[in-house]
């Protein structure tokens, strides 16, 4: 009985952590990784970034509403 308690456990530990990584921690670095590179990109860059994107977009969408990637304008206007 305890080895199935034991089993149970470290499958919700690897359930935590996967699903903590794929709307957490990797989202984030996408939406840091195009804020700091979006305008020097490469074709090939961006064409990554693009599938990572679309690979990660449930992550995204959570933090969409508090972070914002438009460009910094000059202040004059």
């Amino acid at each position: 009985m305890e080895n199935i308690f034991n089993n149970s456990f470290v499958s919700l530990i690897a359930y935590v952590g996967v699903i903590s990584l794929y709307l957490l921690v990797i989202p984030l670095f996408l939406f840091y990784w195009m804020n700091n590179r979006w305008n020097v990109m490469g074709k090939f860059e961006r064409l990554g970034i693009y599938g990572l994107v679309f690979l990660f977009f449930p992550g995204l969408i959570l933090f969409s509403p508090f972070l914002n990637l438009r460009l910094k304008g000059s202040g004059k206007g």
